[in-house]
């Protein structure tokens, strides 16, 4: 098996989130740094148009949105797991609270506070001013909470977060790290990195930023840097994919031309003929001059597939 390529930024937290769970896995994997911000031609010659960060590429498969990537390094290397028995049943769903609500208090009331200048320390003011307008196109139609209903709910989550750990676990769900640790690890690690929004929001949860420290401590593992060229020449000379299949009982057939988008942001359509279907995801084929032919893998909670008419 090639390593995985996690195709990501440093200042992503959902790239944060991944590289954690590579740190816990203990895996060697190769980096690809990509834009912040759009144009980024050479990853959408491997995910068709997908434009959120990050994505992980094994071979000429593709998978997009963190939730899939982390079952599919949960796959790669069971040991230690992200679902411990303890916590199997709840965790998944705690993840997806962390993926969503929590996500969408922290990351923008810690930009709001803290500037982005502070968050992009190398930036000139007219990428910053460029950068907020390509997030601003990525959310449009999202509807957020305003800074000060964001700080209350905000600071709801942080306290339950903190009455969780009050019986002394050493993580949310008990004794053993599991995904949701790894879920909510990269709100506070986001608000961490811009000083003036810690200041202002992180004091009262003195549990939770102890917690986040022993987080940390699983680092990223073992990453070496790729260029994306190199990617694309992994993806062209693969020869290969993940298996896969249709369900015929999901309402689309094999073969067929569909799109799948994110139903929250970033919704940018990806075509592309329909390899495999289940409950859990939902592959595309696609074929790009560069990359050959890759197959591109999506959750299906929090996308949708749509037939593509003649």
């Amino acid at each position: 098996m090639n390593d995985p390529i996690l195709h990501h930024y440093p200042a992503s937290p959902f790239s944060e989130k991944v590289r954690l769970v590579l740190g816990f896995k203990g895996l060697a994997w190769r980096s690809v740094t990509v834009p912040v911000m759009m144009p980024k031609p050479d990853v959408v010659a491997l995910t068709g148009g997908y434009r959120r960060t990050p994505f992980l590429q094994i071979g000429a498969d593709v998978y997009c949105d963190t939730a899939l990537m982390c079952r599919v390094l949960d796959r790669l290397a069971p040991q230690p797991p992200l679902l411990p028995a303890a916590g199997a049943a709840l965790a998944p769903i705690l993840a997806q609270w962390a993926d969503s609500a929590l996500f969408w208090a922290a990351v923008p009331l810690t930009i709001q506070l803290g500037g982005p200048a502070g968050l992009l320390p190398e930036a000139s003011p007219e990428f910053l001013q460029a950068f907020a307008a390509d997030r601003a196109a990525m959310s449009a139609g999202l509807r957020r909470p305003g800074p000060h209903d964001a700080r209350a709910h905000l600071a709801n989550y942080l306290g339950w977060l903190e009455g969780l750990l009050g019986d002394g676990r050493a993580f949310v769900l008990g004794a053993e790290p599991c995904i949701a640790d790894f879920a909510i690890a990269q709100s506070p690690w986001f608000i961490r990195r811009s000083p003036k929004a810690a200041a202002l929001l992180l004091p009262p949860y003195p549990r939770l930023q102890a917690w986040t420290e022993r987080v940390a401590a699983f680092g990223h593992g073992s990453a070496s840097e790729l260029t994306s060229g190199d990617a694309l020449a992994v993806a062209a000379g693969a020869g290969r994919h993940a298996p896969c299949r249709v369900d015929p009982s999901l309402g689309f057939d094999a073969g067929s031309d569909v799109t799948v988008n994110a139903l929250d942001y970033g919704a940018d359509p990806v075509p592309g003929r329909l390899v495999g279907l289940s409950l859990d995801e939902v592959v595309l084929e696609r074929v790009d001059e560069r990359a050959g032919r890759v197959h591109v893998h999506f959750p299906r909670i929090g996308y949708q597939i749509k037939a593509l008419r003649a």
